[in-house]
């Protein structure tokens, strides 16, 4: 695929529109979390259980999603799925209590399993085939400076209009994603698919995956790093100055991660036939565990949290392009949107226990014990999928 073609620009466009969407949806929270306890008065818990509920939906529903995407909804779904979740951000920016906190984020978990990088790459596979990772890997680009335009801009918002008053703020930057998306979606069905990839349903291709334990090593690999990555990334600012960061370092450092998700993707764009998916598998894995070491040790000296936001940035962030790209590989192309769907059912979940299981943690042992734990994510991850990729995926 050319960087200028039509298509090009088509994929370019929707990679706006997955930043815009991840900016409202993934990364405000964590952004915000210092100010929305003071506009709130409510505990770390009860905020974070918030995002747990609406990954929790967002994992119930991405197998169905997928299958959706694989009967050709896919487009309607980028289109009109940021609106809903853009109404769920401003309204909880107006929530007045814990339970509509919760309400409202159900919400958006169910227009987040329709409109985040999911439905979007199922989308570009169906559409793109063997051109699919070249794609993905351009959306991934662009939408890995998602958290370095929210941690600044959640900053300055928060203290211009307080936690809640940021959300709103947020949710009308997030409906820019929609004429963007729509743009984009009609480009690309407009042109002739590239690749060999059925555009009709496969029925039994899911169960016949799921029969195999590669299908389960997988998930589970991507499930313990996403654990890992997702309590990290929710309680960074914490941890930071927990490393004995000052609050500028602290955010400085929290937006270098964004940064470092892309210049890991750069370096698969250009070197990925020379590297390959599994040997670029192996030294992502690795790359989370020496951001873990990274980070345990900046207590000793808090630059080390500039390391730690460059490794796990990388490492996570070619991991996010690497999934799709390992299950084709190793389970095929057939059904590709719903297996892909159950396999992101564990890195979800994942995600939906990370900021809870990030507070229960720091109730029991405090920021240490967060630390420890998330090492153990990581070289769990990089144990497994050592496994997994000698053997081939053959299981």
């Amino acid at each position: 695929m050319s960087w200028f073609s039509g298509q090009a620009a088509a994929v370019w466009l929707l990679a706006l529109g997955q930043t815009l969407t991840y900016a409202g949806v993934y990364y405000a929270f964590p952004a915000l979390l210092p100010d929305l306890q003071v506009a709130t008065g409510w505990s770390v818990a009860e905020l974070a259980f918030g995002p747990t509920l609406g990954f929790l939906v967002m994992a119930a529903l991405t197998p169905f999603t997928g299958g959706w995407v694989d009967r050709g909804w896919g487009g309607e779904m980028l289109t009109y799925a940021p609106i809903l979740a853009a109404l769920g951000v401003a309204g909880l920016g107006l929530a007045g209590s814990p339970l509509i906190w919760w309400a409202i984020w159900a919400v958006i978990g169910a227009a987040q399993a329709c409109c985040l990088y999911e439905s979007c790459f199922a989308f570009l596979t169906r559409r793109l085939g063997g051109e699919a990772r070249g794609a993905i890997t351009r959306v991934t680009l662009v939408a890995g400076f998602a958290g370095t335009l929210a941690f600044p801009l959640g900053d300055f918002l928060g203290r211009a209009l307080g936690g809640q008053g940021a959300l709103i703020a947020f949710a009308g930057l997030m409906l820019l994603a929609v004429p963007i998306n729509a743009y984009a979606v009609r480009s690309l069905r407009r042109m002739e698919r590239a690749g060999g990839i059925s555009v009709e349903a496969a029925p039994g291709a899911l169960a016949e995956a799921m029969r195999r334990p590669a299908f389960w090593a997988i998930a589970v690999v991507f499930g313990m790093i996403w654990l890992n990555h997702g309590i990290l990334l929710t309680y960074v600012l914490m941890l930071f100055a927990d490393r004995g960061a000052e609050a500028g370092m602290a955010v400085l450092a929290a937006a270098c991660i964004g940064p470092s998700q892309v210049l890991g993707r750069l370096v698969l764009l250009f070197q990925g036939a020379r590297i390959g998916n599994a040997r670029a598998t192996v030294w992502s894995l690795i790359g989370v565990v020496l951001a873990g070491l990274a980070l345990l040790t900046a207590g000793w000296w808090p630059l080390l949290i500039f390391a730690f936001a460059a490794l796990q940035g990388a490492g996570a962030g070619l991991l996010s392009i690497l999934r799709p790209m390992l299950i084709a590989d190793i389970l095929g192309r057939r059904g590709f949107g719903a297996i892909s769907g159950a396999v992101a059912v564990a890195p979800i979940l994942a995600s939906a226990a990370a900021p809870s299981v990030g507070a229960v943690l720091l109730h029991l042992g405090g920021p240490g014990l967060v630390y420890g734990f998330c090492l153990a994510m990581g070289l769990g991850g990089l144990a497994i999928g050592l496994g997994l990729l000698r053997r081939g995926g053959s299981a």
